[in-house]
C-alpha cells in the first residue's frame, strides 16, 4: 500500500510513528496522524490550520489529555489507524488519483465524524465541513490539471536588441545615459558598461535612488574608489561586443522588464539598479559585493517607495501572483492578469468589467475550471507565461502611445483582447463577454 504514497504523504505517516513514540503511546493511533498532519502541513493545508489559529502545540496538548501513556514494547498501528489507511486508498481511487496524497490522509481523518481526532479539531474551532469541501476540490482536480495550459509558452525567446532611445527615453534615464557616456569618454574604454551607468546614477546625489543607495554605503565616492581598483573588465564580457557590454545590455533589458512589472511605461534609474541586482554580474555588481550589499535588502528599499505610489499595474500583478498561489501554482498566465484587474477594483479596467457584470467570485470559478489546482502551494519565485509577458509588453506599448508615465488597468485589459486565444479571453467568453464589448467599454470610460 505504501508504495502508492507520495513522498509528502509518506512523511506524514512516518511522523505519526515518531509522535506516538514521543508521547509514549501503546500503539499508533489516528490522533497521532492528526498531529503529524499539522506538523507536516505546507501550502494550502498549512493555510487551513492557520485560518483557525491551530498549531501543532495546541493539538499536542489535547492529545496528552486524551491518550494515556502505555507500554511501547511493540509499537504497531491500531485497528482504527489501519481502517483510516484503507479509507485513504478508497478516497484516492474515487478521485482518480494513482497515488495517495497528503490531502487524502487529511480527508480520511476528518470524514470519521465520531472520532476523537474530529472532536479535538472541533474543540479547537476547526470547521470540518468547510475544510472537507476544500480538500475534496483539491484532490479531484490535481491529476486532471497538474500543468498550466500556457506552460509550453514559458520558454524565453532569444534576446532582442533594444534601441537605446527606448531604454533611455525618460528624462531621468536620459540624463543618466548622457552622464555615463561622458564618463566613458574619459576612460580607456569605448563600450558602455554597468560601472559607468551606476556611477552616473550615483552622481545625482539629490535623486531618491542615490539617497537610498547611500544608506547602504553605495555613494559615488565609495563606488568610484572601488572602480579605480578594478584591473579587468572581464566580468562584463561574456558574449558578443555591442554598444553596451554584454552585461550592460542584459542589465538594461532587465531594467526594461522591471519597469513594466512595476507599472512604469519608462525606464527610470531605480529600474536600472534593480536590473543590476537581477543580473548579478558585471563590474558594478562586483563592486556592490565588495561593499557587502545585501541584494534583497537594497531591492526592497528601492521598491518600497514605488509601491507606496500604488501604481495600478503593480497592484494587478501582485494580485495575479496571489491568485496563482491560491490555486497552488508558481505560474502566472493571462487568466491571473484578468483576476488581478478585477481584484484591483478601482481602475478603469475593473470598472469596465463591473459594468459588463463580471465579478471576482464568478471569474475565479471559471478560471479554476479552466486550469484546475496545482500540486503544491508554491513558495518559490512566480514566473509569467510567454503569453502573459506579451500582454504586459502590449500594455506598455499602449501606455507609451498615450504618453502615460504609468501602465494603467485599462491598458492591461485592452492588451488582453489582443490575445484572442488566451485563457483570459476564454474565461471572459464563458462569462458572456467578448473583445468588442471590452474595447467599447474602455472607449466609453475614456470619453467621459
Amino acid at each position: 500500500m505504501f508504495e502508492k504514497f507520495t513522498e509528502k504523504a509518506t512523511n506524514v505517516v512516518i511522523e505519526s510513528q515518531k509522535v506516538a513514540k514521543e508521547l509514549k503511546s501503546s500503539c499508533i493511533m489516528p490522533e497521532h496522524l492528526l498531529l503529524a498532519l499539522a506538523k507536516e502541513a505546507k501550502g494550502i493545508s498549512l493555510m487551513i490550520f492557520k485560518s483557525y489559529n491551530i498549531t501543532p502545540a495546541d493539538i499536542e496538548s489535547e492529545l496528552k489529555l486524551s491518550i494515556p501513556a502505555g507500554s511501547q514494547t511493540n509499537l504497531i498501528f491500531s485497528d482504527e489507524y489501519k481502517e483510516l489507511l484503507k479509507n485513504t486508498l478508497d478516497l484516492a481511487n474515487k478521485s482518480g488519483n494513482p497515488t495517495i496524497l497528503y490531502e487524502h490522509l487529511f480527508l480520511a481523518l476528518i470524514n470519521n465524524e465520531n472520532s476523537n481526532s474530529v472532536n479535538i479539531l472541533k474543540k479547537l474551532g476547526f470547521d470540518i465541513e468547510k475544510s472537507r469541501a476544500l480538500l475534496e476540490k483539491l484532490v479531484q482536480k490535481k491529476t486532471k490539471r497538474l500543468y498550466h495550459p500556457e506552460i509550453d509558452e514559458t520558454k524565453e525567446p532569444e534576446d532582442k536588441s533594444q534601441d537605446a532611445d527606448i531604454l533611455f527615453d525618460s528624462e531621468e534615464a536620459s540624463k543618466v545615459f548622457h552622464r555615463a557616456v561622458a564618463k566613458l569618454s574619459t576612460s580607456n574604454y569605448e563600450i558602455l558598461g554597468t560601472e559607468q551607468i551606476i556611477s552616473s546614477i550615483l552622481e545625482d546625489k539629490e535623486s531618491e535612488i542615490a539617497q537610498i543607495m547611500a544608506k547602504y554605503g553605495i555613494t559615488e565616492a565609495a563606488f568610484d574608489e572601488k572602480l579605480a581598483n578594478i584591473q579587468s573588465r572581464q566580468s562584463e564580457y561574456e558574449e558578443r561586443q555591442i554598444i553596451f557590454t554584454p552585461n550592460a545590455f542584459r542589465t538594461m533589458n532587465l531594467a526594461l522588464q522591471t519597469a513594466k512589472e512595476l507599472g512604469s511605461s519608462v525606464v527610470l534609474p531605480e529600474h536600472i539598479v534593480l536590473g543590476v541586482l537581477k543580473t548579478k554580474r558585471g563590474v558594478a555588481y562586483d563592486i556592490f559585493k565588495e561593499l557587502k550589499i545585501n541584494d534583497d535588502d537594497l531591492a526592497h528599499s528601492i521598491i518600497k517607495p514605488i509601491e507606496k505610489q500604488m501604481p495600478e499595474t503593480l497592484t494587478i500583478l501582485r494580485l495575479a501572483k496571489e491568485e496563482a498561489r491560491r490555486l497552488g501554482r508558481n505560474i502566472v498566465g493571462t487568466e491571473m492578469f484578468l483576476l488581478g484587474i478585477i481584484g484591483q477594483a478601482t481602475g478603469v479596467g475593473a470598472e469596465v468589467l463591473k459594468e459588463l457584470e463580471i465579478n471576482i467570485k464568478e471569474a475565479r470559478t471559471v478560471v479554476e475550471n479552466l486550469i484546475g489546482f496545482g500540486n503544491e502551494y508554491f513558495d518559490r519565485e512566480i514566473i509569467f507565461t510567454k503569453r502573459a509577458k506579451r500582454v504586459l509588453e502590449k500594455a506598455w506599448e499602449l501606455a507609451k502611445k498615450e504618453n502615460k508615465s504609468k501602465i494603467e488597468s485599462a491598458h492591461m485589459l485592452l492588451a488582453l483582447t489582443t490575445e484572442p486565444t488566451s485563457l483570459a479571453m476564454k474565461a471572459l467568453e464563458q462569462l458572456g463577454v467578448d473583445a468588442v464589448e471590452i474595447r467599447e467599454g474602455i472607449k466609453k470610460f475614456q470619453n467621459r
